[in-house]
């Protein structure tokens, strides 16, 4: 989708990248840091600057005490960081429990490692999560489960009741969980998000993993961070070992910096993108969308029946590409099945004026398509 808004010059609202958001003092840093760290491999687990910042933080908002030394590790990228988890866990015909919609690098790694897919569905409009089928997927073979809090591309954030079921089958199967929570400061509306870790008993189940690219609005500088208890690193240290090895140290410096960041930064960040959802939404609904609700994370979810469009979301997604000039993503490819057909996901990450003219060319494109 975005190769096709490229060729058609369309405002590119499909991939999940910021813009506008970037602090230029981390920007700052990082220069500074270029010149005054090192230029040779750092510790293949982070600098321990990094390390030690990981830790504060997950202390400052969660309560979690964190060995800088022992139970922390810096990778390229959110990605990376899932990639050396299932390939550090995962043997050969492990099961492996995962929630659709699901952010596409799972399923081709879990595959890839070797393990067997276990999918359980949430559905729009409500997202709810089914327990009876989320229970019937685990069994006496589940290594793991991958969890998505804040969810992309739902937006949906699992409430305490959900977290608390999901840790009782966890405990019960004696299984690992994956939690990929690179959103967790993307969150709206007064919102807490509570970390899987934190419940009873998690802590040693529980592999949580960060992004400085979603936290700082950095996406190319590629700096993840993963927290678990040395049981689970070792394995998945191994695996990072072989994959990236290290990441440049100026952006760890400058990451490290920018985690110490005061209560405003934190505050501004969720504020600025709430206000840009709100008004992203709102021209939606305008328009004739359904508009589904959005807790956290980039995206928002709508459903475009409403306008009468007769085809499937890769269609209507193409069409409003070439015809509108604006990029959506269809939400089908987030299911194995993919026969969630009638919804796109829209990035409200963006500048203002690239979201108003989104709105008018949307507006205006189908204003004339009803006459």
């Amino acid at each position: 989708m975005s190769r096709l808004a490229n060729q058609h010059g369309a405002i590119n609202l499909g991939q999940g990248f910021p813009e506008g958001l970037e602090p230029p003092a981390l920007i700052a840093a990082a220069k500074r840091a270029l010149s005054e760290t090192g230029q040779q491999y750092p510790s293949m687990m982070g600098t321990p600057a990094l390390r030690q910042a990981v830790s504060d933080h997950d202390r400052r908002f969660y309560g979690l005490a964190i060995d800088p030394d022992n139970e922390v590790m810096v990778t390229s990228g959110g990605t990376e960081a899932l990639a050396d988890c299932l390939f550090g866990l995962i043997e050969p015909g492990d099961e492996v429990v995962l929630i659709e919609p699901l952010y596409d690098a799972y399923l081709p790694i879990v595959r890839r490692a070797g393990g067997v897919a276990r999918l359980v569905r949430l559905e729009p409009p409500d997202w709810k999560l089914p327990r009876q089928a989320l229970e019937a997927a685990f069994s006496a073979k589940t290594k793991l489960m991958i969890l998505n809090n804040p969810m992309n591309p739902t937006g949906k954030m699992f409430p305490a009741d959900d977290l608390a079921f999901i840790a009782s089958l966890l405990a019960r199967f004696d299984a690992y969980c994956v939690c990929d929570e690179v959103y967790e400061h993307l969150i709206y509306d007064g919102r807490p998000h509570i970390p899987l870790a934190t419940l009873p008993g998690m802590r040693e189940r529980c592999l949580r993993i960060g992004s400085a690219g979603k936290t700082f609005s950095l996406t190319g500088w590629k700096v993840g961070y993963l927290t678990a208890c040395p049981a689970l690193l070792q394995p998945v240290a191994k695996a990072h070992q072989y994959i990236t090895f290290t990441t440049p140290p100026n952006l760890q410096q400058a990451v490290a910096e920018g985690l110490a960041s005061d209560d405003i930064y934190y505050r501004s960040l969720a504020g600025g993108l709430q206000a840009r959802r709100d008004k992203l939404a709102a021209g939606l609904a305008d328009i004739g969308f359904t508009v589904l609700p959005c807790s956290g994370s980039y995206f928002l979810t709508a459903d475009f029946r409403p306008l009468g469009f007769v085809g499937d979301d890769t269609d209507f997604c193409k069409h409003i590409t070439v015809e509108a000039g604006v990029t959506a993503v269809p939400v089908s490819i987030f299911y194995e099945a993919g026969d969630i057909r009638h919804y796109a996901r829209f990035c409200f990450a963006k500048k203002d004026e690239a979201l108003d003219e989104a709105l008018s060319r949307l507006k205006r494109h189908f204003a004339q398509h009803r006459r």
